[in-house]
């Protein structure tokens, strides 16, 4: 199996950052995993592209094989490859169940979705890397919506992205645009990523 599936908090603080976007595993213990982990060597140039190639794929929870064939669909796409790269992991069915709140981590949003919780424009897609456009709506089959995990991550959604919207009464989700750079990972330098696999 060539995604990982191992702890994703010793993964946050070897790359320094949260994959979670929540910032809980850096908290405690903002350093490496392991023994020699508070001692950081100087880190080349190389390993900078691929920290946050690293940064990335593993926010995304994808396979190297699936990150690098987005890069080179991202590459034939008008405007800036970098941000065409991120819009489009952004815009992959797990992640815009995740973002409109039906699951508590990219990760669960993923499950749901492999175990065919979710329609898309009123048919079924069990496809985790689906790829919505917008206007595109989202909703839970009749049998799921009784689901407690899906119930539980819905109550504790405080705030949705501006790029999808969600109707309450109905449990219906809209992806509405795509999304503008600032509002996606903010403290990825995503040149870095187009360099590594240009380099």
């Amino acid at each position: 199996m060539s995604r990982y599936t191992g702890p994703s908090w010793k993964i946050s603080r070897r790359l320094n950052y949260s994959v979670s976007e929540t910032g809980k595993e850096l908290q405690r213990r903002p350093y490496a995993p392991g023994q020699h982990g508070q001692r950081r060597a100087k880190v080349s140039e190389y390993g900078q592209q691929l920290q946050e190639k690293q940064k990335v794929r593993f926010t995304y929870g994808v396979s190297e094989k699936q990150f690098h064939k987005t890069f080179v669909e991202a590459r034939k796409l008008a405007g800036i490859h970098g941000e065409n790269f991120l819009k489009l992991l952004e815009s992959r069915l797990d992640n815009v169940v995740y973002r409109l709140g039906y699951a508590a981590t990219r990760a669960q949003a993923r499950q749901l979705v492999n175990h065919g919780h979710f329609l898309v424009d009123g048919n079924k897609v069990d496809i985790p890397s689906y790829r919505l456009v917008p206007g595109q709506k989202v909703s839970l089959r009749e049998t799921s919506k009784g689901l407690s995990v899906i119930k539980a991550a819905l109550e504790k959604m405080v705030l949705r992205k501006d790029y999808v919207s969600f109707d309450e009464a109905t449990l219906v989700g809209t992806f509405v645009r795509y999304p503008e750079r600032n509002e996606i990972l903010p403290d990825v330098k995503e040149q870095l990523i187009v360099e590594f696999y240009n380099r």
